[in-house]
């Protein structure tokens, strides 16, 4: 069997943010007796993180916490600070100063975190002669799976991904969709308690973005996840939690929900023909006790109600609306809940 490329876990410090890295990066140590668990307060921490390449400041003070089992999104524009982040986080570079711990062990706890961690980098790389089968069981074992059911892990995780029939493939025949779900079904192997995930769904059409998402979705509560993307509606779909950065710094964080303000509230599109009918329709809803502002964009014929969710839900602040706007024979095209994830990084960054 043709070996993946090794290489250490802990990559050192660094000039310059790691570019393409193997698969292999995350659990490519030789096998050694692992050490006694210790319980984590949380999933993932990270305490007054700074990293610094040179003179420049990547990651400025980046302080986090994830819950155990939740589905965690790191968000920002083009140097953010989000590829660095991840890069600690799964020990490829070290902070400069500040505390990085994955499951109360610093990331470059390799005997620690052997099984409970697994690394998808955005750029993973696939050793082109060896087989998927000859992959996945390679890294089953450094992953210290036992050895009669490192077979089986493979195959399991592999068929998860939709590619049991690629087990005999060479990974240089592989398409990019392939490959990248192949490297996914790498960081899944073993079943590990934390995953790391870098742009996940980069570079995928529709239908295997779609699929990679669900996959995602499946693990939800069997583990914890954390999540690097540019696809903000798909890390509104699926992530539990999320913080966004810009040049480095923590601007906001905290529950998907508290993010989009979807608990905070509710934008109505209104149909065309809406100035006709007069203003009676909206002083009846800025006349509602649960409406703390009301606000209508005539170009973009947009309603928005704020609430305060101490005194109200956002699905019954829709119905009081959606009442008044009918009653009037006001037209509506479409209804949703806060701002979303795309207009708050906007706001933000």
């Amino acid at each position: 069997m043709t070996e993946p490329t090794e290489a250490a876990l802990p990559a050192a410090a660094a000039s310059e943010p790691p570019a393409a890295l193997p698969v292999a990066t995350a659990v490519a140590t030789a096998a050694a007796p692992k050490k006694k668990r210790k319980a984590a307060e949380s999933a993932v921490r990270l305490g007054s993180v700074v990293k610094r390449f040179g003179v420049k400041t990547a990651v400025d003070g980046v302080s986090l916490k994830v819950a155990m089992g939740s589905v965690y999104g790191l968000i920002g524009p083009n140097g953010a600070g989000k590829t660095t982040t991840f890069s600690m986080l799964a020990g490829y570079i070290a902070p400069t100063s500040g505390s990085v711990e994955v499951l109360g062990f610093p990331p470059n706890a390799v005997d620690e975190l052997r099984g409970r961690l697994g690394v998808l980098p955005q750029d993973a790389i696939l050793p082109p002669s060896s087989k998927v089968g000859e992959f996945l069981v390679h890294m089953a074992r450094l992953q210290d799976i036992p050895e009669q059911r490192v077979e089986s892990s493979a195959r399991e995780v592999l068929a998860e991904v939709d590619g049991k029939d690629w087990w005999n493939q060479r990974c240089s025949s592989l398409s990019h969709g392939m490959a990248k779900r192949v490297a996914l079904a790498q960081a899944l192997l073993g079943e590990p308690e934390v995953v790391l995930l870098d742009e996940p769904t980069a570079g995928l059409d529709p239908r295997v973005a779609y699929e990679v998402r669900q996959i995602i979705k499946s693990r939800k509560g069997r583990a914890t996840i954390i999540i690097s993307s540019h696809n903000l509606q798909e890390l509104e779909e699926i992530c539990d939690a999320a913080a966004i950065l810009d040049r480095g710094r923590v601007v906001a964080s905290g529950s998907m929900n508290e993010l989009t303000a979807s608990s905070e509230e509710i934008h109505v599109r209104l149909g065309r023909g809406t100035k006709a009918l007069g203003t009676d329709w909206l002083q009846k809803i800025r006349d509602l006790p649960l409406a703390k502002r009301v606000e209508v964009d005539d170009e973009e014929l947009d309603l928005v109600v704020s609430f305060e969710r101490k005194t109200a839900d956002a699905e019954t602040v829709i119905a009081h609306v959606l009442w008044i706007l009918l009653n009037a024979q006001v037209k509506i095209s479409g209804v949703t809940k806060g701002r979303g994830l795309e207009q708050r990084v906007m706001d933000l960054t």
